[in-house]
């Protein structure tokens, strides 16, 4: 893969440079190192620095140079003289502007790019910023092309390998999948052809998901693979293990799309999904397509530069709304955003719109109507499932369409609490938070994408209210209250008094804990409970300490894992491991080993599908039988332990055996280090298995603590996954079977071992006293919980909340719980 060298005159400014272009990976690893400052305070370049880094960066792959300005680029060039003659050789200087062309280059690196496509996308950076002011744009013939490819012209690319493939998902080739088949093909030198056997259509080619989509591949149908090149055979056989695997897509209600057609309805229980408090006119929201004025086109180049800038405008957005959707719903709920990004870069619907363009339309023209064109092909498809996936291409061409014309994403018919049945993760992303108050959803869950940006932006949100919210005029007023779940359809003035008095409550109590957010969290009674946060990554490492974290109490090390091709080296690990810990300001990290499955599949660890894969090989399970990820991940973890306090974590596990075994694994990685134990390495386990709180007791004896994973446990105790909007009432935290768990883990660490927990429970601040009086010593949450969960540590009197366990757990249910609480 392409490596990239960061070369300016600020450590500070280089830094923040490759922590934005991190939040645009979503996932995938590469590899950036950079050559900033005299020292961590002093500006200045220095060739000799710039010859290890880009040392550091080149995998063999080749290199690309960015610089800031002025010095930079003599010392860079001085740099490459004083590098290896063949390292020199595939080194590139590249001219873009710094942040930009990072961003950029990071993003086509990331996708495989080679050093000279990476560099001339990053010199094209600016590009949509020019369009946007009006500037002049680059000239068109220095941004890559694509180029359409010709199934039947296999020239001298020697032997056709093929095999046929059953497809086993239930849905088909849908877009997931296909968004999977179509990454993977371009890992391989091969072209690689697809045709349905059972209904004639293709061939096409396996890198276009437009073009595989449109296969119309039902579940049963035969897919002939046909690839030449000088890696046809692997690729065929690649794709052959991929189809084995369902093309690694969860079950069908771990990926309910945001369409209305699959929409999940509740009963009518509200739920809570973004805290705070909103009251205002019920709106309503129109979202009509983009009306394509009639222009006269510029020339072909200024109208093709045009669309490359609206794609990679888009393209940001997208990739911004996988981050956030990542972070708070997992993989999983983040993977329909793959599938929208591969749809903006496909070959064959971007050869069509240049083609379009040459024939003389302008650029939004050119769009709409190719866009049109593969939506047509979609609704010819003979399967209801797969022609609803035309949402997915008309929705991101809007979105392209919106940015070529200037239109507004959607309209919402005037200010207030916006009442909708669902809305997708776009729309939230495009609302006016100054105009939308607060959102009331028919529909939806809390984890939904659209929840998870409905919180990014502080929106006040209810979900799952009940078709019956539909009905309110417009006009009415309606109240809503995010962190209880309350909707109120035209209330009194008491009620409007309480809602006001409550959010000038909520301020006050925001305010006090950020001024004491670096302060220790020590209940009124004088009991120290440490807060720590969440971490995937290093930016969030850094947001924790500006927030006032005393630990990592979770880092999610998987992060380090997806999105890639290969697991990644002890180094790297080390080298990342270091960077959390230096972000963190030296204090501890939980490090979790690798806790993925057949839920979250790894393209290098083939699975078989499995039926239930939350309930199969995930989490320990999978690490202890791929022993060579868990011992690369534990030497790791111990070099890292020498310098740093850390703390090892074991996912998902149900039987003492495991811990023995994971354990005898963490020793055999002390004892090659050769140094000892490093003194402040501590052991735990997550509970997140009913079993492993109930036999808690024999776990204790062999570990320093517990950390309870709220999320899993509800999930496994009440039977209701987390993901699936149908039954998400059901997994509520709170439920006192749930509460009973948390005891017995309690009362079994009780004077041998701490117990912390880190789900999403941790985070509300109303079950913070009885988490406290449960036993509880330390509470991981995201980074911006740390200041309030603080807070309301220091808030608790264990004497005042003696009666409080007694009556959670003898409650009939969570909403009880939850009056209890107050």
């Amino acid at each position: 893969m392409t490596g990239l060298v960061v070369v300016s005159h600020s450590r500070v400014l280089a830094d923040a440079a490759v922590s934005l272009a991190a939040e645009m990976l979503h996932g995938s690893e590469v590899r950036i190192a950079v050559a900033a400052g005299l020292d961590a305070t002093t500006f200045g370049t220095d060739a000799t620095a710039i010859v290890k880094a880009i040392e550091a960066a080149d995998d063999g792959a080749g290199v690309v140079v960015l610089m800031d300005l002025g010095s930079a680029v003599l010392s860079a060039e001085m740099a490459l003289d004083m590098v290896d003659p063949a390292v020199r050789q595939r080194a590139v200087l590249c001219p873009a502007p710094l942040v930009e062309g990072l961003v950029v280059a990071a993003v086509a690196a990331a996708g495989g790019a080679a050093p000279a496509e990476v560099a001339a996308e990053a010199v094209g950076s600016l590009a949509a910023k020019q369009a946007h002011v009006g500037a002049p744009a680059p000239d068109a013939s220095a941004e890559p092309t694509v180029g359409t490819e010709d199934l039947a012209d296999t020239g001298d690319q020697g032997p056709t390998y093929t095999a046929v493939v059953k497809i086993a998902n239930p849905h088909g080739l849908h877009a997931r999948p296909a968004a999977r088949l179509a990454q993977e093909s371009r890992l391989f030198d091969a072209r690689i052809a697809l045709r349905n056997l059972d209904t004639g259509a293709g061939p096409v080619p396996a890198t276009s998901l437009s073009r595989v989509a449109t296969l119309g591949a039902l579940c049963g149908h035969r897919v002939e693979l046909a690839a030449t090149g000088s890696q046809a055979r692997e690729a065929v056989a690649h794709i052959v293990a991929l189809a084995d695997r369902r093309f690694d897509e969860q079950e069908p209600s771990s990926a309910a799309g945001p369409q209305r057609s699959a929409v999940h309805r509740t009963d009518g229980t509200p739920m809570p999904a973004s805290p705070g408090i909103a009251v205002g006119p019920a709106v309503s929201m129109r979202a009509s397509d983009v009306e394509i004025p009639d222009e006269v086109p510029g020339d072909a180049a200024a109208e093709w530069r045009r669309v490359r800038a609206a794609i990679a405008e888009v393209r940001r957005e997208i990739q911004r709304i996988r981050v956030a959707a990542a972070r708070e719903g997992g993989e999983g709920e983040a993977a329909i955003f793959d599938a929208h990004l591969m749809l903006i870069d496909d070959t064959d619907l971007l050869d069509d719109v240049r083609a379009r363009i040459a024939a003389g339309k302008a650029a939004p023209r050119a769009w709409t109507d190719a866009i049109a064109s593969v939506e047509a092909e979609f609704a010819r498809l003979p399967d209801e499932y797969l022609r609803t996936r035309a949402a997915d291409v008309h929705a991101v061409g809007q979105q392209v369409a919106r940015v070529l014309t200037g239109a507004p994403a959607l309209h919402v018919e005037g200010e207030g609490v916006l009442i909708a049945d669902d809305l997708t993760p776009a729309q939230v992303a495009d609302l006016d938070a100054s105009c939308v108050t607060g959102i009331v959803m028919a529909a939806g869950s809390p984890t939904s994408h659209s929840a998870i940006l409905a919180r990014s932006r502080a929106i006040p949100t209810v979900v799952a209210a009940g078709p019956a919210v539909l009905d309110v005029p417009p006009g009415t007023t309606v109240a809503l209250d995010g962190t209880t779940g309350r909707v109120f359809v035209d209330p009194g003035e008491e009620t409007l008094r309480e809602l006001e008095a409550a959010d000038q409550q909520a301020r006050a109590k925001t305010a006090l804990a950020r001024a004491g957010a670096f302060s220790p969290a020590v209940t009124r009674d004088g009991v120290e409970v440490l807060v720590g946060a969440n971490l995937g990554s290093v930016p969030d490492a850094r947001a924790a300490a500006d927030n006032g974290a005393e630990l990592a109490g979770l880092v999610r090390t998987e992060f380090l894992y997806l999105g890639r091709h290969q697991p990644p080296t002890t180094e790297e690990q080390i080298e990342v491991y270091r960077s959390l810990a230096e972000a963190l300001g030296g204090e501890r990290l939980t490090l979790r080993t690798l806790d993925v499955g057949g839920d979250k599949p790894l393209p290098y660890v083939p699975q078989p599908p499995e039926a239930n894969p939350f309930l199969g090989m995930r989490g320990i399970r999978l690490t202890l039988a791929q022993r060579d990820l868990l011992d690369d991940q534990l030497r790791a973890i111990v070099a890292v332990a020498y310098e740093t306090p850390v703390s090892v974590m074991f996912p998902m596990v149900s039987t003492v055996d495991e811990l023995a075994d994971a354990r005898h694994r963490l020793d055999r990685a002390i004892q090659l280090a050769g140094r000892g134990r490093p003194a402040g390495l501590q052991v735990g386990i997550m509970v997140e298995v009913p079993a492993a709180a109930l036999k808690a007791a024999a776990f204790a004896p062999h570990v320093d603590f517990f950390s309870v994973g709220t999320n899993d446990l509800t999930q496994y105790t009440v039977a209701a996954e987390r993901g699936n909007p149908s039954v998400a009432s059901l997994g509520d935290p709170l439920d006192p079977g749930v509460l009973h768990l948390i005891r017995a883990v309690c009362r079994a660490a009780e004077g041998r071992c701490l117990v912390a927990v880190c789900g999403e429970l941790a985070a509300d601040e109303a079950a913070t006293p009885l988490l406290v009086a449960l036993g509880v010593r330390e509470l991981s949450v995201a980074p911006s919980s740390v200041a309030a969960v603080k807070q309301a540590v220091r808030q608790i009197d264990r004497a005042a909340d003696a009666d409080l366990v007694r009556r959670a757990l003898t409650a009939a249910g969570p909403r009880d719980v939850r009056a209890i609480l107050g």
